[in-house]
């Protein structure tokens, strides 16, 4: 077990993966009013949407607007996923700063998912990764590895896939790596022993951690993942979201309950936890027909806890104009 780190960011990932799960097509002004809100909270990094074609996902279609918009908050770092090399086309052009691609170390998700066995996929972030370099951008290409923990097609998915995978994607061009539990299979031992074991691969490239709420584990397998010097969290306002091949899954980890036991811990996320629950609040009479998770809306702030500020002290971007 390594040290607490004294900082941690949380990746707001629900207007992509929160979103594209749910049925409801949430306009671009509430979008925007979205993250507006979510930047004066403190949030630094969001998953804007994904260039997934429309007919596909009429949720996320106005994704290049929504980048577009995303740009010009000062110090926000814009991230978009892409599942070919078409879709990171449609990232480069539109400038986002980040492109987040799956990839399933399990042979029958990536087949239901992508259409395309792990080794294709690979193969594509290797062109992905020549176009970015043709560019002369400067966009992070990050994978993200999915059922890492097991799967609801195939069932248990080998360490030793999950691993080939990610040497894979390194040695095809990837920027950083990081382990989802697509389907909700994994606890906190196995989370330690995949996190420990990718690390001595990957060292500073295993950037992030993706858990989802579906056995009312996420929180206790993003504390595993901390023991392993895990710095980084996808998580979702309201823990919206989920994967199509989880029957029964309720979403993921929620941005507001991680946001407050990561404070509780004390450990500086820069979020404003009031802000964050005024948010969700919103987002709630947005999606009336949706339903959300998480405990702390419920049940609210403890008067024992002391509410942060929205920035830590050396933030440059601490004031918002």
């Amino acid at each position: 077990m390594t040290p607490f780190p004294s900082h941690a960011v949380i990746r707001e990932v629900g207007l992509r993966d929160g979103l594209q799960s749910i049925q409801t097509i949430l306009p671009i002004g509430l979008k925007c009013e979205w993250i507006r809100r979510a930047y004066e909270a403190g949030q630094r990094e969001i998953e804007v949407g994904s260039f997934v074609p429309p007919r596909l996902l009429p949720q996320l279609a106005d994704t290049a607007d929504v980048v577009e918009f995303a740009k010009t908050l000062p110090g926000l770092v814009v991230s978009v996923l892409v599942p070919n090399l078409k879709g990171a086309q449609r990232a480069l052009e539109t400038g986002a700063h980040g492109m987040l691609v799956p990839l399933s170390a399990s042979h029958a998700h990536s087949l239901a998912n992508l259409r395309k066995t792990p080794d294709e996929v690979v193969a594509e972030i290797a062109s992905m990764r020549a176009a970015r370099d043709a560019a002369g951008s400067k966009t992070r290409i990050e994978v993200g590895i999915s059922t890492a923990f097991g799967c609801t097609i195939q069932g248990e998915v080998p360490h030793r896939d999950v691993l080939r995978c990610l040497q894979a994607v390194l040695d095809a061009g990837a920027d950083q790596v990081g382990l989802a539990d697509t389907v909700g299979y994994a606890g906190p031992r196995a989370v330690r022993e995949l996190f420990e074991k990718a690390k001595r691969i990957a060292g500073d490239r295993l950037a992030c951690a993706h858990f989802h709420d579906t056995r009312g584990l996420a929180l206790a397998n993003v504390h595993a993942a901390l023991d392993v010097g895990i710095e980084r969290f996808d998580a979702s306002l309201g823990g919206i979201g989920g994967c199509p091949h989880a029957p029964g899954a309720s979403g993921n980890a929620s941005t507001e309950d991680l946001a407050f036991m990561l404070g509780e811990m004390g450990i500086e996320t820069g979020l404003n936890i009031e802000g964050l629950l005024a948010l969700r609040a919103d987002l709630a009479r947005w999606l009336p027909k949706e339903t959300l998770h998480g405990n702390l809306a419920r049940a609210g702030l403890p008067k024992t806890f002391a509410v942060h500020s929205v920035h830590s002290s050396n933030d440059p971007t601490a004031e918002i104009r």
